[in-house]
């Protein structure tokens, strides 16, 4: 039901269901985050990813500790305020490496907050990273039919991933989950059971995009869902999360040209700024034609929507 009501052919001049509630709690703010993407190795094999592991067209990197550092300090620099480590499932880094990136990071601006995406890991990594300084974690539930989760995630359960998102907000983790929208044999009842899972676990972070075939992997041949519906999904979530910072993803500016724009006038307020060395970014291929967005179009997009950039770190919740 509350798709269908999202779904629906709004009237003339009917402004979509989030966008009164995003005004109400944050204004015109768009709050800018620096994302890294230090390595594109993954041991998981997503039928949807252009990182999975059977992709052996993909050159694989790995970013070295200077190397991340050198970008954390080009953020800082700007001002920005929130770091993304984001990479692959991959055990490439051992819980010691990360967390003294962690614990460097917080001696170089104690005040920046640290996201971290970095996929299932060990339970006691998660905590270890989380005494060591990091206040946040992405990890979206992706889809909430079991049966089709199991289908495009082999070796993995969706009970798991639903664990792991559970532990994290016990460890006060300021929690980011969601979902893709348009993927093959996906039902408009799982879209809902997303939504309904998400108004009851109450995100600091709401990750929504479309599904975008990559090439090299068992969807590659697929279509994209409609920009439109996609749109209306996401003014329906920030209806039902007021609180919640939304990206306007990448993914949405590769279904048209005018998607962060699109994004932020239905209720997103966040853009993700990547500060990865474009050779290296240019082979996080997790889908086809990956926008790569820099901090000055970043700043280009806000203003042409009429809205106000923010550097600060942005706490969930936001008051």
């Amino acid at each position: 039901m509350v798709l269908e009501v999202c779904l629906r052919k709004p009237k003339q001049k009917e402004s979509l269901p989030g966008v009164d509630e995003n005004k109400a709690t944050f204004g015109r703010k768009v709050f800018m985050r620096g994302v890294i993407e230090f390595c594109n190795y993954c041991h998981w094999d997503c039928f949807y990813c252009g990182l999975r592991r059977s992709n052996r067209k993909l050159r694989r990197y790995a970013l070295r500790e200077e190397e991340i550092m050198r970008m954390v300090r080009r953020i800082v620099s700007l001002g920005i305020k929130t770091v993304v480590l984001q990479s692959g499932d991959s055990n490439i880094y051992s819980r010691k490496f990360l967390v003294a990136i962690i614990k460097k990071i917080k001696k170089l601006d104690a005040s920046l907050a640290i996201t971290l995406s970095l996929g299932e890991r060990d339970f006691d990594d998660y905590r270890a990273f989380y005494e060591a300084g990091a206040e946040r974690y992405l990890l979206k539930q992706e889809v909430m039919d079991r049966r089709l989760y199991a289908k495009l995630h082999p070796g993995q359960s969706l009970s798991h991933r639903l664990k792991i998102l559970a532990f994290l907000k016990k460890l006060s983790y300021q929690v980011g989950c969601g979902f893709i929208i348009g993927l093959p044999q996906q039902s408009e009842k799982d879209i809902e059971n997303n939504l309904k899972f998400m108004q009851e676990f109450k995100p600091a972070m709401a990750a929504i995009g479309p599904f975008v075939p990559a090439k090299n992997t068992p969807l590659a041949a697929q279509p994209p869902p409609s920009l439109k519906k996609v749109l209306k999904i996401i003014s329906l979530v920030r209806r039902i999360l007021p609180y919640s910072y939304l990206p306007a993803t990448t993914a949405l500016n590769s279904l048209a040209p005018c998607g962060y724009e699109r994004a932020l006038a239905e209720g997103c307020n966040v853009l993700m700024s990547n500060f990865t060395p474009f050779s290296q970014a240019k082979l996080y291929a997790l889908y086809n034609q990956k926008h790569f967005l820099t901090f000055a179009a970043a700043k280009d997009i806000i203003n042409r929507a009429g809205r106000q950039l923010s550097l600060e770190r942005a706490d969930y919740p936001p008051f």
